[in-house]
Protein backbone atom coordinates (compact mmCIF):
# COMPACT_ATOMS: atom_id res chain seq x y z
CA UNK A 1 0.00 0.00 0.00
CA UNK A 2 2.72 2.52 0.59
CA UNK A 3 4.50 2.14 -2.71
CA UNK A 4 0.71 2.73 -4.48
CA UNK A 5 0.71 5.23 -2.52
CA UNK A 6 4.12 6.87 -3.72
CA UNK A 7 3.43 5.84 -6.91
CA UNK A 8 0.49 8.22 -6.85
CA UNK A 9 2.64 11.14 -5.54
CA UNK A 10 4.57 11.15 -8.57
CA UNK A 11 2.21 9.84 -11.16
CA UNK A 12 -1.13 10.83 -10.10
CA UNK A 13 -4.00 8.98 -9.08
CA UNK A 14 -5.45 8.26 -12.93
CA UNK A 15 -1.99 7.14 -14.39
CA UNK A 16 -1.66 4.14 -11.49
CA UNK A 17 -5.40 3.42 -11.45
CA UNK A 18 -4.99 2.79 -15.24
CA UNK A 19 -1.83 0.71 -15.18
CA UNK A 20 -2.98 -1.12 -12.43
CA UNK A 21 -6.63 -1.86 -14.11
CA UNK A 22 -8.57 -1.07 -10.62
CA UNK A 23 -11.38 1.96 -11.08
CA UNK A 24 -10.24 4.98 -9.25
CA UNK A 25 -13.43 4.77 -7.22
CA UNK A 26 -11.86 1.93 -5.51
CA UNK A 27 -9.10 3.63 -4.88
CA UNK A 28 -10.45 6.35 -3.79
CA UNK A 29 -13.35 4.74 -1.45
CA UNK A 30 -9.92 2.50 -0.15
CA UNK A 31 -8.37 5.71 1.21
CA UNK A 32 -11.47 7.07 2.80
CA UNK A 33 -12.26 3.75 4.72
CA UNK A 34 -8.28 4.05 6.11
CA UNK A 35 -8.40 7.33 7.03
CA UNK A 36 -11.83 6.89 8.70
CA UNK A 37 -9.75 4.21 10.99
CA UNK A 38 -7.17 6.46 12.05
CA UNK A 39 -9.85 9.36 12.75
CA UNK A 40 -12.00 7.35 15.04
CA UNK A 41 -11.26 7.43 18.74
CA UNK A 42 -12.18 5.71 21.55
CA UNK A 43 -14.02 8.74 24.39
CA UNK A 44 -11.49 9.45 27.09
CA UNK A 45 -13.07 9.04 30.47
CA UNK A 46 -13.75 12.60 32.12
CA UNK A 47 -10.75 13.90 34.34
CA UNK A 48 -13.66 15.08 36.80
CA UNK A 49 -15.36 11.34 36.94
CA UNK A 50 -15.14 9.97 40.38
CA UNK A 51 -12.87 6.68 40.45
CA UNK A 52 -13.84 3.11 40.63
CA UNK A 53 -13.71 3.30 44.57
CA UNK A 54 -15.15 6.61 45.05
CA UNK A 55 -18.69 5.22 43.37
CA UNK A 56 -18.58 2.15 45.74
CA UNK A 57 -18.55 4.46 48.24
CA UNK A 58 -21.31 6.62 47.22
CA UNK A 59 -23.23 3.49 46.49
CA UNK A 60 -22.87 1.95 49.89
CA UNK A 61 -23.87 5.29 51.28
CA UNK A 62 -26.96 5.10 49.40
CA UNK A 63 -27.53 0.98 50.47
CA UNK A 64 -26.76 2.27 54.21
CA UNK A 65 -29.54 1.40 56.43
CA UNK A 66 -30.20 5.58 57.35
CA UNK A 67 -30.36 6.36 53.73
CA UNK A 68 -32.08 3.25 51.73
CA UNK A 69 -35.39 4.57 51.59
CA UNK A 70 -34.61 8.00 51.03
CA UNK A 71 -34.97 9.71 47.55
CA UNK A 72 -31.20 10.96 46.70
CA UNK A 73 -31.89 14.87 46.84
CA UNK A 74 -32.86 14.31 50.26
CA UNK A 75 -29.67 11.89 50.55
CA UNK A 76 -27.70 14.67 49.26
CA UNK A 77 -29.24 17.40 51.58
CA UNK A 78 -28.77 15.12 54.43
CA UNK A 79 -25.16 14.48 53.93
CA UNK A 80 -24.19 18.08 53.56
CA UNK A 81 -26.03 19.17 57.01
CA UNK A 82 -23.61 16.36 58.09
CA UNK A 83 -20.62 18.28 56.66
CA UNK A 84 -19.95 15.98 53.55
CA UNK A 85 -19.97 16.10 50.19
CA UNK A 86 -19.65 12.57 48.32
CA UNK A 87 -21.19 13.87 44.54
CA UNK A 88 -24.45 15.33 42.82
CA UNK A 89 -27.70 14.36 42.71
CA UNK A 90 -27.31 13.71 39.25
CA UNK A 91 -24.36 11.34 40.16
CA UNK A 92 -26.77 9.67 42.68
CA UNK A 93 -29.00 8.97 39.94
CA UNK A 94 -26.25 7.72 37.63
CA UNK A 95 -24.67 5.33 40.12
CA UNK A 96 -27.65 3.70 40.87
CA UNK A 97 -29.15 3.45 37.53
CA UNK A 98 -26.42 1.45 36.49
CA UNK A 99 -26.95 -1.20 39.39
CA UNK A 100 -30.53 -0.98 38.69
CA UNK A 101 -31.50 1.15 42.06
CA UNK A 102 -33.84 3.51 40.60
CA UNK A 103 -37.08 1.64 40.48
CA UNK A 104 -39.64 2.25 42.87
CA UNK A 105 -39.14 0.99 46.18
CA UNK A 106 -42.65 0.04 47.07
CA UNK A 107 -44.79 -2.50 45.69
CA UNK A 108 -47.74 -0.82 43.09
CA UNK A 109 -50.92 -2.03 42.16
CA UNK A 110 -50.77 -4.23 39.07
CA UNK A 111 -54.23 -4.39 36.99
CA UNK A 112 -55.51 -7.17 35.67
CA UNK A 113 -55.73 -7.91 32.01
CA UNK A 114 -59.13 -7.60 30.93
CA UNK A 115 -59.90 -9.96 27.67
CA UNK A 116 -61.13 -7.76 24.59
CA UNK A 117 -64.83 -8.76 24.90
CA UNK A 118 -65.70 -10.53 20.84
CA UNK A 119 -69.36 -11.16 20.61
CA UNK A 120 -71.88 -12.11 17.76
CA UNK A 121 -75.16 -12.00 16.80
CA UNK A 122 -77.25 -14.10 13.70
CA UNK A 123 -80.44 -13.27 14.89
CA UNK A 124 -82.68 -11.98 17.49
CA UNK A 125 -82.06 -12.93 21.27
CA UNK A 126 -78.55 -14.25 20.87
CA UNK A 127 -76.81 -11.28 22.15
CA UNK A 128 -78.54 -8.69 24.65
CA UNK A 129 -76.67 -5.28 25.62
CA UNK A 130 -77.64 -3.34 28.91
CA UNK A 131 -76.84 -0.22 30.86
CA UNK A 132 -77.94 2.21 33.69
CA UNK A 133 -78.33 6.19 32.46
CA UNK A 134 -79.02 8.55 34.68
CA UNK A 135 -81.79 11.67 33.79
CA UNK A 136 -82.23 14.46 35.85
CA UNK A 137 -84.88 15.32 38.19
CA UNK A 138 -86.90 18.23 39.24
CA UNK A 139 -83.96 19.79 41.23
CA UNK A 140 -80.01 20.11 40.26
CA UNK A 141 -79.45 17.40 43.29
CA UNK A 142 -81.95 15.09 41.82
CA UNK A 143 -82.11 12.47 39.11
CA UNK A 144 -83.61 8.90 38.63
CA UNK A 145 -81.97 5.76 36.87
CA UNK A 146 -83.29 4.59 33.68
CA UNK A 147 -82.47 0.65 33.09
CA UNK A 148 -82.56 -0.57 29.90
CA UNK A 149 -81.34 -4.22 27.83
CA UNK A 150 -81.47 -4.00 24.15
CA UNK A 151 -81.15 -6.62 21.49
CA UNK A 152 -78.15 -5.94 19.66
CA UNK A 153 -79.50 -7.52 16.18
CA UNK A 154 -82.27 -6.35 16.40
CA UNK A 155 -81.99 -3.22 18.29
CA UNK A 156 -85.51 -3.58 20.31
CA UNK A 157 -85.57 -2.83 23.18
CA UNK A 158 -87.00 -5.74 25.13
CA UNK A 159 -86.93 -4.41 28.27
CA UNK A 160 -86.63 -1.33 30.79
CA UNK A 161 -87.72 0.32 33.78
CA UNK A 162 -86.86 3.40 35.75
CA UNK A 163 -86.20 3.96 39.35
CA UNK A 164 -85.02 6.26 42.30
CA UNK A 165 -81.72 4.50 42.99
CA UNK A 166 -79.39 2.37 41.12
CA UNK A 167 -80.47 -1.43 42.84
CA UNK A 168 -78.58 -4.84 42.01
CA UNK A 169 -81.95 -5.80 42.87
CA UNK A 170 -83.87 -3.84 40.85
CA UNK A 171 -81.50 -5.00 37.88
CA UNK A 172 -82.14 -8.84 38.74
CA UNK A 173 -85.93 -8.18 38.78
CA UNK A 174 -85.91 -7.00 35.05
CA UNK A 175 -83.31 -9.07 33.47
CA UNK A 176 -85.30 -12.17 35.54
CA UNK A 177 -88.86 -10.61 33.59
CA UNK A 178 -87.51 -9.64 30.30
CA UNK A 179 -85.83 -13.30 30.14
CA UNK A 180 -89.22 -14.68 31.02
CA UNK A 181 -91.50 -12.53 28.52
CA UNK A 182 -89.18 -13.16 25.64
CA UNK A 183 -88.81 -16.88 26.03
CA UNK A 184 -85.34 -17.07 26.89
CA UNK A 185 -84.13 -21.02 27.21
CA UNK A 186 -80.88 -22.32 28.73
CA UNK A 187 -77.53 -21.61 26.87
CA UNK A 188 -79.22 -19.37 24.40
CA UNK A 189 -78.21 -15.43 25.55
CA UNK A 190 -75.66 -13.87 26.36
CA UNK A 191 -75.92 -10.58 28.14
CA UNK A 192 -73.16 -7.68 27.72
CA UNK A 193 -73.16 -4.68 30.11
CA UNK A 194 -69.94 -2.59 30.90
CA UNK A 195 -68.40 -3.03 35.00
CA UNK A 196 -70.91 -0.66 36.93
CA UNK A 197 -71.62 -1.81 40.68
CA UNK A 198 -74.87 -3.27 39.48
CA UNK A 199 -73.60 -5.42 36.46
CA UNK A 200 -70.78 -6.79 38.33
CA UNK A 201 -73.20 -7.79 41.88
CA UNK A 202 -73.44 -11.07 42.79
CA UNK A 203 -77.11 -11.13 42.89
CA UNK A 204 -77.51 -10.51 38.27
CA UNK A 205 -74.64 -13.42 38.39
CA UNK A 206 -76.29 -15.55 40.35
CA UNK A 207 -79.54 -15.15 38.45
CA UNK A 208 -77.60 -15.70 35.16
CA UNK A 209 -75.96 -18.72 36.21
CA UNK A 210 -79.56 -19.93 37.16
CA UNK A 211 -80.75 -18.94 33.85
CA UNK A 212 -78.20 -20.19 31.69
CA UNK A 213 -77.12 -17.14 30.40
CA UNK A 214 -73.65 -16.23 29.49
CA UNK A 215 -72.39 -12.95 31.23
CA UNK A 216 -69.83 -10.59 29.32
CA UNK A 217 -68.23 -7.37 30.79
CA UNK A 218 -66.74 -4.60 29.11
CA UNK A 219 -63.00 -3.25 29.59
CA UNK A 220 -62.71 -0.84 32.23
CA UNK A 221 -63.09 2.92 30.70
CA UNK A 222 -63.29 1.24 27.29
CA UNK A 223 -67.19 2.87 26.22
CA UNK A 224 -66.49 1.38 22.49
CA UNK A 225 -67.25 -2.01 24.21
CA UNK A 226 -70.95 -0.83 25.01
CA UNK A 227 -71.88 0.89 21.71
CA UNK A 228 -75.11 -0.44 21.35
CA UNK A 229 -76.07 0.98 24.61
CA UNK A 230 -74.85 4.18 24.18
CA UNK A 231 -75.81 4.50 20.83
CA UNK A 232 -79.56 4.19 22.14
CA UNK A 233 -79.06 6.18 25.04
CA UNK A 234 -78.03 9.24 23.06
CA UNK A 235 -80.74 8.71 20.32
CA UNK A 236 -83.16 8.90 23.51
CA UNK A 237 -81.63 12.36 24.96
CA UNK A 238 -80.83 13.65 21.42
CA UNK A 239 -84.70 13.83 20.43
CA UNK A 240 -86.47 17.57 20.19
CA UNK A 241 -89.19 16.51 23.02
CA UNK A 242 -86.61 14.95 25.80
CA UNK A 243 -87.28 17.25 28.61
CA UNK A 244 -84.01 19.11 30.25
CA UNK A 245 -85.76 17.54 33.45
CA UNK A 246 -88.64 15.54 35.02
CA UNK A 247 -91.00 17.13 37.45
CA UNK A 248 -91.40 13.65 39.04
CA UNK A 249 -90.57 9.85 38.97
CA UNK A 250 -94.36 9.27 37.55
CA UNK A 251 -93.50 12.18 34.70
CA UNK A 252 -90.55 10.39 33.74
CA UNK A 253 -91.97 6.78 33.21
CA UNK A 254 -94.76 8.43 30.91
CA UNK A 255 -92.35 10.30 29.10
CA UNK A 256 -90.37 6.66 28.74
CA UNK A 257 -93.39 4.68 28.04
CA UNK A 258 -93.92 7.26 24.97
CA UNK A 259 -90.45 7.39 23.82
CA UNK A 260 -89.85 3.42 24.23
CA UNK A 261 -93.04 2.48 22.11
CA UNK A 262 -91.63 5.12 18.92
CA UNK A 263 -88.41 3.87 19.39
CA UNK A 264 -89.35 0.14 19.32
CA UNK A 265 -92.29 0.58 16.44
CA UNK A 266 -92.14 3.35 14.43
CA UNK A 267 -87.98 4.63 14.31
CA UNK A 268 -86.57 3.58 11.22
CA UNK A 269 -82.75 2.96 12.51
CA UNK A 270 -79.95 3.05 10.13
CA UNK A 271 -78.51 0.12 11.17
CA UNK A 272 -81.09 -1.73 10.20
CA UNK A 273 -81.89 -1.01 6.78
CA UNK A 274 -83.96 1.55 7.94
CA UNK A 275 -86.20 -0.93 9.53
CA UNK A 276 -87.78 -0.69 12.70
CA UNK A 277 -86.68 -2.46 15.46
CA UNK A 278 -90.40 -4.44 15.74
CA UNK A 279 -89.96 -5.60 12.85
CA UNK A 280 -85.93 -6.74 12.78
CA UNK A 281 -87.41 -8.47 16.23
CA UNK A 282 -90.13 -10.18 14.87
CA UNK A 283 -88.91 -11.12 11.54
CA UNK A 284 -91.17 -9.38 9.02
CA UNK A 285 -88.24 -7.31 7.99
CA UNK A 286 -87.47 -9.56 4.74
CA UNK A 287 -91.11 -9.45 3.66
CA UNK A 288 -90.96 -5.06 4.11
CA UNK A 289 -87.93 -5.27 2.39
CA UNK A 290 -89.25 -7.16 -0.68
CA UNK A 291 -92.07 -4.50 -0.57
CA UNK A 292 -89.50 -1.61 -0.87
CA UNK A 293 -87.71 -3.76 -3.28
CA UNK A 294 -90.99 -3.98 -5.81
CA UNK A 295 -92.02 -0.32 -5.32
CA UNK A 296 -87.82 0.34 -6.77
CA UNK A 297 -88.26 -2.00 -9.30
CA UNK A 298 -91.51 -0.29 -10.76
CA UNK A 299 -90.07 3.02 -10.70
CA UNK A 300 -86.89 1.32 -12.61
CA UNK A 301 -89.35 0.14 -14.80
CA UNK A 302 -91.08 2.97 -15.73
CA UNK A 303 -87.69 5.15 -15.82
CA UNK A 304 -84.43 3.46 -15.99
CA UNK A 305 -82.69 6.44 -17.22
CA UNK A 306 -83.50 8.43 -13.98
CA UNK A 307 -81.72 5.48 -12.23
CA UNK A 308 -78.70 5.54 -14.64
CA UNK A 309 -79.91 2.19 -16.15
CA UNK A 310 -78.46 0.74 -12.67
CA UNK A 311 -81.59 -1.04 -10.79
CA UNK A 312 -81.87 0.26 -7.42
CA UNK A 313 -82.07 -1.63 -4.18
CA UNK A 314 -83.23 -0.87 -0.99
CA UNK A 315 -81.19 -0.41 2.22
CA UNK A 316 -79.51 -3.72 3.00
CA UNK A 317 -80.33 -6.01 5.99
CA UNK A 318 -77.59 -6.66 8.86
CA UNK A 319 -76.79 -10.26 8.61
CA UNK A 320 -74.38 -9.97 11.48
CA UNK A 321 -74.18 -7.52 14.80
CA UNK A 322 -71.26 -7.81 16.99
CA UNK A 323 -69.12 -6.20 19.43
CA UNK A 324 -65.46 -5.76 18.85
CA UNK A 325 -65.83 -8.18 15.51
CA UNK A 326 -63.50 -7.87 12.40
CA UNK A 327 -64.54 -5.41 9.58
CA UNK A 328 -65.55 -6.87 6.93
CA UNK A 329 -63.33 -7.53 4.25
CA UNK A 330 -64.11 -6.56 0.69
CA UNK A 331 -65.77 -8.00 -2.15
CA UNK A 332 -68.45 -8.65 -0.30
CA UNK A 333 -72.56 -8.47 -1.16
CA UNK A 334 -73.69 -5.33 -1.42
CA UNK A 335 -76.71 -6.72 0.17
CA UNK A 336 -74.74 -7.77 3.16
CA UNK A 337 -73.97 -5.37 5.92
CA UNK A 338 -72.54 -6.08 9.18
CA UNK A 339 -73.79 -4.33 11.94
CA UNK A 340 -70.32 -2.65 14.83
Amino acid sequence: MNAATSLVQHLGASAVCAGMGVPRASYYRAQQARTLQHTVRRPRRSPLALSALERDEVLDVLHSSQYVDVAPHTVYAMLLDAGTYMASVSTFYRILRATSGTRPRRNELVHPAYARPELLATKPCEVWSWDITKIKGPVKSAHFHLYVILDIFSRYVVGWMIADCESDALAETLIGHTCDNEGIMRDQLTLHADRGAAMRSKLVADLLVDLGVVKSHSRPYTSDDNPFSEAQFKTMKYRPNFPERFDSLADARAYCQTFFAWYNYDHRHSGIGYMTPAAMHTGVAPIIYEQRAQVLQNAFAKHPNRFKNRRPLPPALPTEAGINMPKPTSGDDDQVKIAH
